[in-house]
């Protein structure tokens, strides 16, 4: 592994140099002038964001036509009113009747979001990191559910434990879908769906080199670098890549990466564009999640809390190592008769290696100090293929005014996981006092060669945005075919047809009220205890809300409130076994407010979940709320740069509360009156995050302090008897350089 990191900077040193001996060349090319002149007028032209993002263009970079991904900014980057994961077109947030948030890539490095889970911390209706601080993955809940991620557009995660952790410092942009949002996408969650946008390459000249010094012994270097290779900025490239060699808060585990991302883009003529986007990365970690028991966590034990930074596996056994790979085609292409055309392809493959040890079930020993502990292994990996076909078109009809988008995807993915699960076999640990290397662990020999399981899926989908004077109504359809070959070898046919409908009228003034309603179904792979296949989960959702961008202003306030109903649902019983439930009622309210002023920006949100579960197979799941989702959420960011008496000082401090979660049980009370369960709930507990920095010239010098107070905190706990850790104070120092 060491071998690897330095590999890893060597490459990364040479990239930089070789990238700013290109630059440098360049300083003088036409496609610098014409770079700085577009950025000039994108700047100007989006200190009118409602009237821009109505007229419905304005290109990343403007280096050839409209046929470039929208990207609507505020003057200052940081509010976003374009969402295309929100119709898979350019339509406005503003007209758009479905709750969606924008993550810029500025407002995720205001955020010092080291990771995707925290840049989501101040999104309302996320609650990022319910199952404590793991760097396995990132895991959030939305509106209760978990959502399904996706990278430009297309499905990126296929099953668990095969994939790399994707980087924030490749992202230009996160867009947040909030509910059923299957009439696009296909196969998803009814919490909705995380759609990452990965950096592009611009016309505009810019090169970056960061570096990066935190606790937990974390040294980071990375580098962004794009332009145009020729005067006339018909070929433009872009480089991307990271290295880190650092620690995590849990004792032994390790949280090394290295990524490397070129890509570039072709002006074949001045209405088409093709990109080639490449992707390699290599992640070495282990097990930062360690399922302590209830008792010693958020229950009192005869020893004391166990402490956070705990390691209940083996050191130097234990891992999480994986690797991924992706090479993505994009075509874009504009007719002259207004139409565009968009074409994505991505083939992705990842494999993980993991090894580890955990106390199952979670549960003290006689002596309360010792666990006894399972052994798991696991040879993963997924190959995905995955494309999408769109066709956008404006017309007119009359009175009304449309904005139709057709298109059609396809999936071809290919998961396999050699396992072997030895249930109590990994020996007892003191967690109070540990002591390791006192079994002998197995070797790759015990692994099981299972079968893989195989998925096919074709989509075709319309949606069409009509307006007419002040009223927006949103119509979608989609129809998905499926055929899934589980591990068990059972395969099926499953197929779905779902759909959106929504009513927005504009007020003058900025105010639009609306009403949608959505559809989503996912299809689930494996059988359940009895042997039956399980039934693909289905979703649909009421919701009713307010739009608010006031005129003459970059602010953008949301409201909005919904009613889901899930059936078919799937919970985690054993590490090896699953049931499905009937169905669970979630309903909530969420308020988003982004604003800028000259000096000081603000995020701000509110969100009010909670659930209900009707139908289940367990009595101390009836009536119960799901587990992990706070029932109240509270966070604000606010960012001052005061640039009229200390031009490059920046300021940002945020607030976050958490609400109280439910274990996902309810209290089960015998006729004699004893309880054959006692439900749990997690306090409530508060964090505060800061940000100081100075940019000055080229320089760019910030210190970013997450969970500022080191309070140790408790994110969920499950009835089947673990809970989970949060993160505690991360620190990080940044030094950026751009030229």
């Amino acid at each position: 592994m060491k071998a690897t990191k330095h590999q890893g900077y060597s490459l990364l040193w040479l990239a930089m140099l070789a990238c700013a001996c290109q630059s440098q060349a360049a300083d003088n090319t036409k496609a610098d002038a014409q770079a700085e002149e577009t950025t000039s007028q994108a700047v100007a032209a989006a200190t009118s964001p409602a009237a821009e993002a109505s007229a419905g263009a304005l290109p990343v970079d403007g280096a050839k036509s409209d046929i470039e991904r929208i990207q609507v900014l505020s003057s200052r980057g940081l509010i976003s009113f374009v969402s295309a994961s929100a119709s898979k077109s350019n339509v406005p947030v503003v007209e758009t009747p479905v709750s969606v948030s924008v993550l810029t890539e500025k407002r995720i490095t205001d955020l010092g979001a080291e990771t995707l889970q925290d840049a989501l911390g101040y999104v309302a209706g996320v609650y990022n990191g319910p199952y404590g601080m793991d760097s396995r993955g990132d895991w959030s809940q939305i509106r209760s559910v978990a959502p399904v991620s996706y990278l430009d557009g297309l499905q990126l995660l296929f099953g668990n434990y095969n994939n790399a952790r994707p980087n924030p410092y490749l992202l230009q942009q996160v867009e947040i879908l909030k509910g059923p949002s299957s009439v696009l996408f296909g196969q998803g969650s009814t919490g909705g769906i995380v759609n990452m946008v990965t950096k592009q390459p611009t016309a505009a000249r810019s090169n970056e080199i960061w570096a990066q010094l935190g606790n937990y012994q974390r040294k980071q270097l990375a580098g962004d670098f794009t332009g145009a290779f020729d005067e006339d900025a018909n070929v433009l490239y872009r480089l991307t890549a990271l290295v880190r060699d650092a620690n995590s808060q849990t004792e032994h585990v390790a949280d090394d990466a290295f990524f490397v991302a070129p890509s570039v883009s072709f002006y074949v003529t001045d209405n088409t564009r093709l990109t080639l986007l490449t992707y390699f990365q290599d992640n070495h970690t282990g097990s930062s999640t360690q399922f302590f028991p209830h008792e010693g966590t958020l229950l009192p034990a005869k020893y004391g809390q166990i402490p956070s930074e705990r390691f209940v596996s083996e050191p130097g056994w234990d891992r999480y190592d994986t690797r991924q790979h992706s090479v993505t085609l994009k075509l874009e292409h504009e007719f002259e008769s207004g139409l565009q055309l968009n074409w994505a392809a991505r083939q992705m493959d990842s494999s993980a290696e993991y090894r580890t040890l955990y106390a199952w079930p979670p549960k003290f020993q006689d002596n309360k100090r010792e666990l006894l502990r399972s052994v798991y292994l696991s040879d993963a990996s997924a190959s995905a293929f995955t494309t999408d076909l769109q066709l956008h078109g404006e017309f007119d009809t009359g009175a009304l005014t449309h904005r139709v988008t057709v298109g059609a995807d396809y999936q071809d993915v290919v998961t396999d996981n050699d396992s072997a699960y030895l249930s109590g076999q990994g020996g007892l640990i003191d967690v109070y006092q540990p002591v390791y290397g006192q079994i002998s662990l197995p070797g790759d020999e015990v692994i099981r060669d299972n079968p893989s399981a195989s998925q096919r899926q074709l989509g075709l989908y319309l949606q069409d945005s009509m307006r007419w004077n002040d009223w927006v109504l949103s119509l979608g359809l989609r129809h998905d075919s499926l055929d899934v070959k589980n591990t068990a070898g059972i395969k099926t046919s499953p197929s779905a047809t779902t759909a959106r409908a929504g009513l927005m009228y504009a007020f003058s003034g900025g105010i639009s009220p609306y009403v949608s309603y959505s559809e989503s179904f996912n299809p689930i792979a494996g059988v359940s205890k009895s042997g039956e296949v399980y039934k693909p989960r289905e979703g649909q959702q009421w919701e009713g809300g307010i739009k608010y961008q006031p005129e003459g202003t970059e602010h953008l306030i949301t409201l909005a409130g919904y009613r889901i109903v899930e059936s078919n649902r799937v919970t985690q019983d054993t590490p090896d076994a699953m049931s499905q439930l009937g169905e669970v009622e979630i309903r909530g309210i969420e308020l988003e407010a982004q604003l800028e002023w000259e000096h000081w920006d603000l995020y701000g949100s509110y969100a009010y979940s909670d659930s209900e579960i009707k139908v289940t197979d367990k009595l101390y799941e009836q009536g119960a709320r799901l587990a992990a989702m706070p029932d109240n959420m509270l966070s604000v960011w606010a960012t001052y740069r005061p640039d009229n008496w200390l031009p490059g000082l920046k300021m940002g401090l945020g607030y976050r509360y958490v609400g109280q979660t439910s274990d996902g049980s309810v209290d089960v009370l015998l006729p004699d009156g004893s309880y054959a369960h006692r439900a749990l709930q997690t306090d409530s507990y508060q964090m505060w995050d800061m940000m100081l920095g100075y940019e000055w010239e080229s320089w760019d010098l910030t210190l970013n302090l997450d969970n500022l107070s080191d309070r140790t905190v408790i994110t969920s706990c499950l009835a089947r008897g673990d809970c989970f850790y949060g993160q505690q104070r991360q620190i990080t120092a940044n030094v950026k350089y751009r030229f």
